[in-house]
């Protein structure tokens, strides 16, 4: 566990620790639902998370994997975006959560936090236009192998394929045939509820060429 009493003296030039808490989460957990209003900013300091939308018709886009350091809540603080995301745990998570309820108006006047803010924000938009370009870059198989270790529950990945195939851009043809490709050369299993990781390694060598 973390010190809360020493804990954001890197992002804060005030005493965060009165507004701040711990929490865990397991996998499958949800942080945030789609359609709350966050009242808070989780500081991902510890595992991986699954950040996707629903739309009216029902379909679900997946948007992000981020792991830790990683925070959520930060738009919705800077009124960018009035409703959450749907916000889930992949692994293990642990969050040091600010109640910003209680301190938005220092938040929004510290510049150290707002510095931290402006970069942690380029920095996430750097890292999208990275994942577009490595997209156009490789091949499907590496796409693909990262994409199952990225978004895989410990071992057992159980991503929709129209879901997987739209967040990688491809048709759902393609996905199913690479797949395919992967169960024939023992790196992907499948079972009931999804794929079971069977050949981490491989797939981490085929992931490797895309970084």
């Amino acid at each position: 566990m973390a010190d809360i009493s020493s804990w954001g003296q890197e992002f804060f030039s005030f005493d965060i620790s009165p507004y701040l808490e711990e929490r865990q989460y397991q996998p499958g957990d949800y942080i945030l639902r789609e359609g709350s209003i966050p009242q808070h900013l989780y500081f991902l300091t510890r595992g991986r998370i699954k950040v996707y939308t629903t739309h009216k018709n029902g379909k679900i886009s997946l948007l992000s994997f981020p792991s830790a350091p990683d925070l959520i809540g930060d738009t919705e603080l800077l009124e960018a975006n009035k409703e959450s995301l749907c916000v889930q745990a992949l692994t293990p998570c642990h969050f040091m959560v600010v109640d910003t309820r209680r301190c938005r108006e220092q938040l929004k006047e510290d510049p150290k936090f707002l510095w931290f803010l402006c970069n942690h924000i380029s920095r996430r938009s750097n890292r999208c236009t990275e994942t577009l370009a490595r997209g156009q870059a490789y091949p499907l198989r590496n796409q693909l192998a990262a994409f199952l270790l990225m978004a895989a529950e410990g071992d057992l990945y159980r991503e929709r394929h129209t879901e997987a195939a739209e967040y990688l851009g491809v048709s759902y043809r393609h996905l199913l045939y690479v797949l395919a490709e992967f169960r024939d050369e023992g790196l992907i299993t499948k079972e009931k509820d999804g794929y079971r990781i069977t050949g981490r390694q491989g797939l981490e060598e085929l992931a490797a060429e895309t970084e």
